[in-house]
């Protein structure tokens, strides 16, 4: 697994919340885009898709599980009231690349948590973690696409 350790700025998010299995955020992504796709957010340049996750799937019960599916956005857009504003905090965060279909992200997330991380000497520090999908399946084949996974990590 090669992972990166990379530092971002605060970004602003549109998001629209999800509850439960993970695997299931899907949904709300779905009601984003009905949202994102007639204001013309999708036109905008250097727009990027994400979920955010909140809890730690191990020790959290699937159906309280606590997600967003957003759209990293620019200051100037005016969200509508049925898309709330996140925000992804500034810092350092280890990444690294998921190749594949969406239902092998959790294989990459296993690999990265519980392998990569304990053995890195790095430490998850308070925060989010996400995923930004660096291509769509509504125009990939799912062989073919590209998810970069981040976890925030503290000072070595």
């Amino acid at each position: 697994m090669r992972v990166d350790v990379v530092t971002h700025p605060l970004r602003r998010v549109a998001a629209v919340p999800h509850h439960g299995p993970y695997n299931q955020i899907a949904e709300a992504f779905g009601r984003l885009g009905a949202i994102a796709g007639p204001a013309g957010w999708f036109a905008r340049p250097g727009l990027a898709m994400v979920a955010i996750y909140y809890d730690d799937p191990e020790s959290v019960a699937p159906d309280t599980l606590r997600s967003d599916a957003g759209l990293v956005i620019p200051a100037d857009i005016e969200l509508p009231p049925t898309v709330v504003e996140r925000t992804l905090p500034a810092g350092r965060y280890a990444r690294t690349e998921h190749a594949g279909p969406y239902d092998r992200l959790g294989d990459t997330w296993a690999q990265f948590m519980g392998e990569w991380l304990p053995a890195s000497g790095h430490r998850v520090r308070a925060g989010v973690s996400y995923e930004c999908y660096k291509n769509t399946p509504m125009e990939t084949p799912p062989d073919l696409l590209r998810t970069d996974l981040y976890v925030p990590i503290g000072s070595d």
